[in-house]
């Protein structure tokens, strides 16, 4: 993409500025739909004739459907206009022009992904939009592979699916030695003993991989798998566990429950002051887990949390990890849930400045090393609903579909995903929308990079002047990204009170039509030091046991126009300032 382009001809615009030739591009679409349809079989004859068209019944039929549409297209004048900079609520934004018309084609032919027979040219583009994530997260797209998913939620359950997969192998073959050869491993080191090493106690004792289906927990009985294996190995086998951040998304609850790992087997990562993940906490929970006899299925961080869009030391996770594998060849799977900050990695990639703090920009960089990567088309990629992306670093990793090794195939190679996705079909639309935005705007600093960095500085800038005009309103720091957190409060007031008042002030929002922010709450239990520190910013006491927040997403593209931003600022002030005279 060209470095001088202007990024806001690839929107509509809030007042649909460009209108004209948005209209003009979607009867380009329509038209080419028309004339693919009118002369792919010449020899056919119409199913539809001039008289059925003008008969009675089909003209009935047509106004019906007239009447539908208006009364869809009425209602639809009653949703939350979330293209608008006057939104700022949750992790959606307008729409990219290139994605909305990518989506709109390629839904017109239907295709469904689950196999190539039914999506040619859809299965096709998945495969070069999943090469275009990859690269721009730093892996090489050579060789990294995946596929779009239904959103986030989908794409960590991929990841925990994957992870399982391959560690069952390795207890499977732990299980086969200490049964049928007398050779007991440590079970800690069985469950993460890494490819390499599988293959060669393979070889080591010549046995057949076929025959570890008989020792697998997955495919076969996993309460008598852990009955032979805790025989076999002299320890009480209480299965594998998942070390995840208590900056979490709530999928994760819900993929110990679906996999059947049990609540217990949720190990949360202590957060530190600035809210991301403990890495000195972590190390402690990896060595438990050892001591525990219990394998870790994987580690995940987190890449712009769902609340405050903080990013994890990804770095520091990963060089514990790289350690333990250097030191003791204990090889443990880490996840990154970038579903909201992996297009923040656009930054990294290109000429134009970027504007992450040097933490931030080290976390970032380090994804490149992890296993596996959720990230979300649907909110930074600024691509229409429901668009998700699972991606592993290699075909290894992405392996799941059967027992007999497949992780040695090239799994593109094989015709239909089915087996190897969750989801069965599955929409190429999302894939068009990421693909045309990638191939247009583009996936580096110079192109949607340049959106998020300018949604950034719009962010520092309202709480710069915020922060100046009202002395009511604290930020929740350390606010690195486009997301801001703040509670309502004047200087010794409780966090009770504080609480109370900034409950009441989003109360008056929801009720305002002319902007839209969230709420969110984070808990003591999870938030101690950064809930803390936010408290004694105040100097109030701490009486709750929970933190109640304003929260502002500026994914807006618009919010860099200084008109704009300074005309909203004023006025998102002059509301909050009328409304806390009034609440006190």
């Amino acid at each position: 993409m060209n470095s001088e382009s202007d990024y806001r001809a690839y929107f509509l615009g809030p007042k649909s500025e460009n209108q004209a030739w948005v209209r003009a591009e979607f009867q380009s679409i329509l038209g080419h739909w028309f004339r693919w349809r009118k002369e792919l079989f010449p020899s056919d004859a119409p199913a539809i004739s001039k008289k059925d068209r003008t008969s009675p019944s089909f003209l009935i039929a047509r106004e019906k459907m007239a009447q539908g549409l208006e009364e869809l297209t009425n209602l639809l004048t009653a949703e939350i206009p979330k293209f608008t900079p006057r939104y700022i609520g949750h992790m959606v934004s307008e729409l990219a022009l290139p994605a909305l018309m990518g989506h709109f084609a390629m839904l017109l032919h239907n295709p469904n992904n689950t196999s190539q027979e039914a999506s040619t040219i859809g299965s096709r583009i998945e495969v070069d939009v999943i090469a275009m994530l990859a690269k721009m997260l730093g892996f090489d797209p050579e060789i990294a592979t995946g596929h779009i998913t239904g959103g986030g939620t989908v794409a960590n359950f991929e990841a925990v699916w994957r992870a399982r997969f391959r560690q069952d192998h390795w207890l499977s073959l732990t299980l086969y030695l200490a049964e049928n050869l007398g050779v007991r491993l440590d079970l800690f080191d069985g469950a993460h003993m890494g490819w390499k090493r599988f293959s060669e106690l393979l070889d080591l004792y010549k046995v057949p991989i076929d025959d570890l289906r008989g020792y697998s927990a997955v495919a076969g009985n996993p309460h008598d798998f852990a009955e032979r294996i805790s025989k076999a190995l002299g320890i009480k086998y209480r299965g594998p566990i998942l070390l995840v951040p208590e900056n979490k998304h709530f999928s994760w609850s819900k993929a110990t429950n679906i996999f059947g790992f049990g609540e217990q087997a949720f190990w949360p990562i202590p957060l530190d002051a600035t809210g991301k993940s403990d890495v000195a906490e972590l190390q402690k929970l990896i060595e438990k887990a050892k001591d525990e006899h219990r394998p870790i299925s994987m580690v995940v961080s987190v890449a712009g949390t769902t609340e405050t869009g903080e990013i994890d030391p990804i770095d520091q996770t990963q060089g514990i990890l790289n350690a333990a594998l250097a030191r003791e060849r204990i090889d443990i799977w880490h996840h990154i849930d970038a579903a909201y900050g992996g297009f923040m990695c656009s930054m990294l990639r290109g000429n134009h400045p970027n504007v992450l703090n040097v933490g931030n920009k080290a976390a970032l960089s380090a994804i490149a090393q992890a296993h596996s990567v959720t990230i979300d088309p649907h909110k930074l990629g600024y691509v229409p609903y429901a668009c998700g992306a699972i991606i592993t670093r290699d075909d290894q990793t992405y392996s799941v579909s059967g027992f007999k090794a497949p992780y040695l195939e090239r799994q593109l190679g094989v015709p239909d995903r089915w087996s190897t996705t969750l989801e069965g079909s599955r929409s190429a639309a999302g894939a068009a929308a990421t693909w045309l935005t990638g191939k247009t705007l583009g996936f580096d600093s110079e192109g949607i990079g340049r959106v998020i960095a300018d949604t950034i500085l719009a962010a520092r800038k309202f709480k710069k002047d915020i922060g100046e005009t009202l002395p009511f309103v604290h930020f929740l720091a350390p606010s690195e990204t486009n997301i801001l957190c703040f509670s309502i409060c004047e200087h010794g007031w409780s966090l009770n009170k504080a609480n109370n008042i900034t409950q009441k002030m989003f109360e008056r929002f929801e009720k305002c039509p002319e902007f839209s922010l969230s709420l969110t709450t984070l808990s003591i239990e999870a938030h101690n030091n950064m809930i803390t520190q936010h408290v004694a910013g105040f100097s109030g006491q701490l009486d709750s046991d929970k933190l109640v927040l304003l929260r502002c997403v500026f994914m807006n593209p618009f919010w860099q126009d200084p008109d704009i931003s300074e005309k909203l600022t004023h006025e998102i002030s002059e509301k909050m300032s009328s409304w806390f005279k009034e609440l006190l």
